[in-house]
């Protein structure tokens, strides 16, 4: 059986289609050892996460990402347009700047991380107090949420966190976020920091708000209630 778009090997083809190939890096037909062709090289994982709640400039992507240099980022977003994870458009006016956005494929990847996440916290060596920028924060509450908790629970949630404000929306068993607006309803609670230490140290580790500058407002009993549930998976022979 000839499987579509085989080439034979021996068969020439462009530098292009060579570098976008499958099995350019391990020449194994597993889908597995694919997805790492498309999305495993350096900066690709933490890129494709920046756009998980919505459309980026090229400078907000590389702001949250201060160790990615400009060369890289424009060589790992032409890679993954390329591959169709990413699609590239202008906003209309009065905006009218080129962001950068995931496709349908590409958002499809959320759950995928997800799996991948709790996966890897159960390692001994993940450190939670390495820096963690504003979207991965709201991607790992949507991840650690444990949804067995929430019940018939349904609420409006303010997060705010280094300057970013984002709005969580609990209903139906499932947790929302999305970027802030200024016409958001007023939310059920409030929770602020300047960064995403305080965030993770009371909901994952549930330290005392107050010892670690995690601001909260809104009644104090259901602010308590959102903080139980969200919890991190064992660790390794735990």
């Amino acid at each position: 059986m000839k499987l579509q778009k085989e080439t034979k090997r021996g068969e020439s083809a462009s530098d292009g289609e060579k570098a976008r190939a499958h099995g350019r890096w391990y020449g194994d037909a597993c889908g597995a050892a694919f997805a790492m062709e498309l999305i495993g090289e350096r900066w690709a994982i933490p890129i494709i996460r920046e756009m998980m709640l919505g459309p980026r400039r090229f400078g907000e992507i590389r702001a949250e990402l201060p160790g990615l240099s400009a060369k890289t980022l424009t060589e790992r977003l032409e890679s993954l347009e390329e591959t169709g994870i990413v699609a590239r458009e202008t906003l209309p006016p009065p905006a009218s700047v080129q962001v950068y956005r995931l496709t349908e494929w590409g958002l499809a990847l959320e759950p995928v991380l997800q799996e991948l996440g709790r996966w890897a916290v159960r390692s001994t060596l993940h450190d939670p107090t390495l820096p963690i920028t504003p979207v991965s924060l709201m991607l790992s509450m949507r991840t650690m949420i444990v949804a067995e908790r929430i019940g018939d629970l349904d609420l409006t949630v303010a997060l705010d966190v280094g300057g970013k404000s984002f709005t969580g929306r609990l209903a139906g068993g499932d947790l929302a976020i999305r970027p802030g607006d200024a016409h958001d309803v007023a939310p059920d609670l409030r929770f602020a920091a300047d960064a995403g230490f305080p965030f993770l140290a009371v909901f994952y580790g549930k330290w005392p708000a107050r010892e670690v500058g995690l601001r909260i407002e809104g009644d104090t009993a259901l602010a308590q209630r959102f903080v139980d549930l969200f919890s991190l998976p064992p660790k390794v022979g735990g």
